[in-house]
């Protein structure tokens, strides 16, 4: 009886030690955020990636292409040491899955895409930085980003279309995007802005976080993450407090790190939030650096004014 109990007892702690060494099991180095730059057609495009654990084994994840919004991915499948997924075409042309296949080794990844149209391009991808600061910031003076006279001081990525007409800058039709000539870190920001009906604009921060403006009043009033006052994609505001087209609105914006702070036409919609990475549309990956602001004329008629910059120290 005694040796049956001893045999009992051994089967029950080595099978307790088995399943803690299963639970302890390290978890790949895949898990986690990446900025990815991807090579198509000879031009390098910003792309993301986000893996993380489901339950004991499964991977799932979010992927952010060039353009478009975060997009689900249901499972991350893993083969002899490399990773591969598929997602449903959103903006890009075409019935195809887009299918991805990838290494990691360390903090990089190397892999490649099969786009919509069947062509296969390379991509690179590093591990994003967490991007969170030691200290509160030390604010600088205000800067007056548009001097209400001309563009001095920005640039358009393509043909310019913008004017000032009675200190408004304006984009009378879908054309470039606007871009600052100086770059920043973390900063404070008040800008105004006054769309038409069914208009579509944005305030990327940094050049890389889409702070979303739509004309959603005349729409769904109800906050989601890709309507007015959102993060393009990822955070969706926590009241609707757009104004009808035609009136002039304002955003206050606080970013420091990834930590952001959004107040619109007066009222706190996001607050203390992180944004988990670059939105479609970026001018790059590279989130660990400074970047432009940049105001979008690619989705519709717009007007600015009253673009002030606070920076950090």
């Amino acid at each position: 009886m005694f040796c049956r109990f001893q045999a009992v007892l051994l089967l029950v702690v080595f099978g307790t030690i088995k399943i803690s060494s299963a639970q302890q099991k390290k978890d790949p180095d895949v898990i986690g955020r990446w900025d990815i730059t991807l090579i198509k057609d000879g031009k390098s495009l910003p792309s993301w990636l986000e893996v993380q654990k489901s339950g004991f084994h499964t991977l799932i994840g979010r992927y952010v292409y060039a353009f478009g919004s975060a997009r689900p991915i249901t499972e991350v499948k893993v083969n002899n040491g490399k990773y591969s997924f598929s997602i449903p075409p959103q903006w890009e042309p075409g019935d195809r899955n887009m299918d991805f296949e990838f290494e990691v080794s360390g903090d990089k990844l190397k892999g490649s895409m099969v786009y919509t149209d069947g062509k296969t391009s390379e991509f690179t991808g590093v591990r994003a930085p967490i991007l969170i600061r030691d200290k509160a910031p030390v604010w600088g003076k205000p800067v007056q980003l548009f001097n209400g006279k001309d563009t001095k001081g920005w640039h358009a990525d393509g043909k310019n279309q913008w004017v000032v007409e009675g200190g408004i800058l304006r984009s009378l039709h879908s054309g470039a995007n606007l871009i600052t000539d100086k770059t920043f870190t973390d900063f404070k920001l008040h800008i105004e802005f006054r769309y038409q009906q069914g208009s579509n604009s944005g305030v990327y921060l940094r050049g890389r976080y889409e702070l979303q403006i739509i004309d959603t009043k005349s729409g769904d009033p109800e906050p989601y993450n890709n309507q007015f006052s959102s993060i393009y994609g990822f955070i969706a505001p926590n009241k609707m407090m757009a104004k009808n087209p035609g009136e002039w609105q304002s955003y206050d914006v606080t970013l420091v790190g990834r930590m952001i702070t959004v107040v619109a036409n007066g009222k706190t919609v996001i607050c203390d939030q992180i944004i988990p990475g670059i939105t479609g549309g970026a001018i790059n990956s590279q989130e660990g650096e400074p970047g432009p602001l940049l105001i979008q004329g690619d989705h519709g008629p717009i007007d600015y004014r009253n673009i002030v910059i606070t920076p950090a120290k």
